[in-house]
């Protein structure tokens, strides 16, 4: 019995419909994404004697991020973030008093907190999010120098911090058979909040101040939610067996989500299109919980689901409840595991 029900799951794991379709994410993930930067025109203002003001533009350069965070189960969710960016090239300087050239590198790299919001349910195949993150960050101008009037003034090589924030606006694909990795795509608008003022030597000497230092991220990359549950997912056995249809729960939850109650309701307009006699409804759950609590969250599963059956026009005389705590697991596992395949219920149609 225990083997046939592992091969039902790796059938239902197989299903790619089952697997495009994102949930929210309950505990703790890690993330990471690598792209391209543009950074706008940044001002660079001199204070020495007959020191002039202007902008330079930089080349598109590489980025990179990497976050570990926390989901709440409600698409909220809470992380910290290391990042990196580097843009070359200072050209095409305007201002400056006249013609101008100029040249060097800067590099900026720091931490941010961040909160995001994934919109759960609303696209399908892929999870868009949205999400505003404060922190700070260091920004290192490396042999960046800027000939103008018959000068040339030559910033030191330093690092010089300042806080920053962000918007991020992005998109998860959840990879299939792989219960909690997902593709990202993304972009981030960066901004730092403050000047930064570098000395320099030559053309007077003094220093020159930094502004205006705003950033625009392209990334992909990849996200992996530990515990995840399997997609809930729908099971359609050979002809003449009967059809049985499986949806998942998240670690303690007996509440479905969007595609969850999709499930619920395929099995129920499949069970008006076929003869069907009994529906059978058996809520199942992990060992993590006391066998007691166990026996009570199943139940709590296998209610649910019947009665989003019944709001779908099965009638309730055709259900036939079954609370199986942790007795029937799917993987079998020691006491005190969160198993997502365990936490599931069973419609088998009759």
């Amino acid at each position: 019995m225990k083997l046939r029900s592992v091969l039902m799951a790796s059938a239902i794991m197989a299903l790619p419909m089952a697997a495009a379709h994102a949930q929210a994410i309950d505990g703790l993930y890690v993330g990471g994404g690598i792209g391209a930067n543009y950074m706008q025109r940044e001002t660079f203002t001199g204070t020495g004697a007959g020191a002039t003001s202007g902008t330079l533009r930089s080349g598109i350069g590489p980025a990179l991020v990497m976050s570990l965070g926390w989901g709440f189960g409600n698409g909220l969710r809470a992380e910290i973030e290391g990042n990196y960016r580097e843009n070359g090239g200072f050209n095409n300087p305007q201002g400056f008093g006249g013609p101008a050239s100029a040249g060097g590198t800067e590099q900026k790299y720091g931490a941010m907190a961040n909160v995001l919001y994934d919109l759960v349910g609303v696209v399908p195949v892929v999870q868009p999010y949205v999400g505003l993150g404060l922190g700070y960050e260091g920004a290192k101008l490396t042999n960046t120098h800027i000939t103008a009037g018959g000068g040339t003034g030559t910033l030191t090589t330093a690092t010089k911090g300042s806080f920053a924030y962000q918007a991020i606006l992005g998109a998860a694909y959840p990879v299939p058979n792989a219960p909690g990795l997902s593709l990202t795509a993304e972009y981030r608008f960066m901004g730092l909040a403050q000047d930064r003022t570098y000395s320099a030597a030559g053309a007077g000497g003094g220093s020159v101040k930094a502004s205006n230092d705003y950033n625009h991220s392209l990334l992909v990359g990849v996200r992996y939610a530990f515990g995840a549950a399997p997609v809930a997912a729908a099971y359609l056995p050979d002809t003449g067996r009967p059809h049985t249809y499986i949806v998942f729960f998240d670690w303690n939850k007996s509440d479905l989500t969007g595609r969850a109650q999709q499930i619920v309701h395929d099995a129920a307009v499949d069970s008006t299109s076929h003869t069907t006699t009994r529906i059978d409804v058996s809520g199942n759950a992990d060992t993590s919980g006391t066998p007691s609590y166990n026996m009570g969250l199943s139940e709590r599963r296998a209610q649910v689901v019947a009665a989003d059956l019944v709001r779908n026009g099965v009638p309730a005389s055709e259900i036939a409840i079954t609370a199986n705590g942790d007795t029937r697991l799917l993987v079998p596992t020691g006491p005190g595991v969160r198993e997502p395949q365990n936490r599931r219920v069973e419609i088998v149609l009759h």
